[in-house]
């Protein structure tokens, strides 16, 4: 049904301003970023459709641009770059959490800012968040590419990459696009050699975090850091 043929008071845009952002669903949020459907189908199906798609607003922040070609009614640029957009904001909010204050303080939130970040690539990534000595958030660099199952990664560059933004610490990451977080011998012997490496200019490694989709692993609070 066409929103202009709901009641007043149903309609996403006025019930919004007048109950406030929380008294919407996720459908209807997501069909106010919408704002237009396609022939034969309404606004609010089209923005039902991709959450049943990609499991929700949360795979849908988790959903590369590439990804959202697969709807019908996405294919243009506009509403993509809507939608990248939105997921970019949500990058740089938990971001500058992470600036603000102690990583150890809010361990949640680093999972979050790397799911946005790493969940929805195809290809797998290690990354690495750099920390100062107050365990903040100084910047965070994806230094190695690889296939969907394995990255060559190169500890002489990270220790460079540590000096380089005088960190104190790190967070060590990278994705698992076969959609399992276990950490494999590899991972926890790569962590081992980082770990070594690093301590040599006197940069601590708090955590390895393996993310997929809907998942996330911490291999320090599973006591493998």
């Amino acid at each position: 049904m066409p929103l202009k043929n709901l009641p007043p008071d149903a309609r996403p845009r006025e019930k919004l301003l007048a109950r406030g952002p929380s008294a919407l669903s996720d459908t209807e949020l997501l069909a106010l970023l919408l704002r237009t459907g396609l022939a034969g189908k309404g606004v609010l199906q089209l923005a039902q459709e991709l959450l049943d798609t990609f499991g929700g607003i949360a795979g849908l922040l988790h959903t590369g641009v590439d990804d959202l070609r697969r709807v019908k009614g996405l294919g243009g640029p506009a509403k993509r770059a809507e939608l990248a957009a939105v997921v970019e904001l949500a990058r740089r909010a938990l971001a500058q959490q992470l600036e603000e204050r102690e990583i150890f303080s809010a361990p949640d939130a680093v999972e979050h800012y790397l799911h946005l970040h790493l969940a929805a690539l195809p290809h797998e990534v290690f990354a690495v968040l750099f920390l100062d000595a107050r365990n903040r958030l100084l910047a965070m660099e994806e230094l190695f590419r690889g296939t969907l199952t394995q990255a060559s990664v190169y500890p002489r560059e990270v220790v460079l990459r540590a000096l380089h933004h005088h960190a104190a610490a790190v967070v060590l990451a990278h994705n698992h696009p076969s959609g399992s977080t276990e950490p494999s011998r590899a991972d926890e012997a790569l962590t081992q050699t980082l770990k070594a490496a690093l301590a040599l200019v006197d940069v601590r490694v708090v955590d390895h975090i393996i993310v997929c989709r809907g998942a996330s692993f911490s291999m320090a609070r599973h006591g493998l850091v």
